[in-house]
Order: structure tokens, then C-alpha cells, then sequence
């Protein structure tokens, strides 16, 4: 996995398509994992909610690349509320929230009408391995 700083013009989407592309180029299927009977967790948050979606592949995947063995990743602040500590030096990934809603609006009549919402964040994350206490 490539740890080099990234520029702020750089979606969550692009380094995530960039990291999986790398990972095809070098001949390896990134969601194909020879586990040899190693305990498999989900990537969990730091309260142990199992991450979902495109965050469980993304997680897995930096998580073998880097080496890290702990199955939870933590923001730097969740950390401090821990009692811990991100080492320094150490580089965060992202994480993706995505959520969709209806919202109830008022049109230009001032009738009462629905729009579809999205939300999307991207949130810099550390994994437990790369933390003290």
C-alpha cells in the first residue's frame, strides 16, 4: 500500500479507484484473500459497530497491505476519548459515510412536497495498530 501524502485535490473515490487499480496492475485481486484459516473480523469502528458497504472491502485492504492485525479503526479524536494516542508519524485512511433521506420541503406554491438527500463524507481514520494506549 502506497503511504505517500496526498494532495487535497484527490477524492476519497479517485484514491480508493487508484489503490485498487495498483492492486490489479501488480497482479493481485484485492477482494480475493487466501485467509489460511486465520480468524476473519469485519473492520470495526472504535465502539465495535462493524463497518459496512465499500468501507469493509477498503478497510481490509489497507489493513493487509500495511500489515496492521487489529480489526478497529478509530478517528484521531475517538482515540484521545479512548485514552490513546496516534503514534507520530502514522498516516490515516478514509472511511465513507453515505446516507440518503427525504426531507419534507415547501415548493414555490408553499405546498408541502419530499426531496431525495444525500450525504457524503469522508473521514480520516487510524487503525488500533497504529495507536499507543
Amino acid at each position: 500500500m502506497n503511504k505517500s501524502r496526498r494532495t487535497a485535490s484527490t477524492s476519497p473515490a479517485q484514491r480508493i479507484t487508484a489503490a485498487i487499480i495498483e492492486k490489479l496492475e501488480q497482479g493481485t485481486k484485492p477482494w480475493v484473500k487466501p485467509w489460511r484459516g486465520v480468524p476473519v473480523s469485519r473492520p470495526l469502528r472504535s465502539c465495535g459497530t462493524p463497518y459496512r458497504g465499500m468501507n469493509t472491502f477498503w478497510l481490509w485492504m489497507v489493513a493487509d497491505g500495511c500489515g496492521y492485525a487489529s480489526p478497529y479503526w478509530m478517528t484521531y479524536r475517538q482515540c484521545q476519548v479512548l485514552g490513546g494516542q496516534v503514534r507520530k508519524g502514522e498516516k490515516s485512511t478514509v472511511a465513507i459515510f453515505y446516507k440518503s433521506y427525504t426531507k419534507e420541503v415547501e415548493n414555490a406554491e408553499g405546498e408541502a412536497d419530499t426531496e431525495n438527500r444525500r450525504v457524503l463524507k469522508a473521514y480520516a481514520v487510524f487503525n488500533a495498530d497504529q495507536c499507543d494506549g
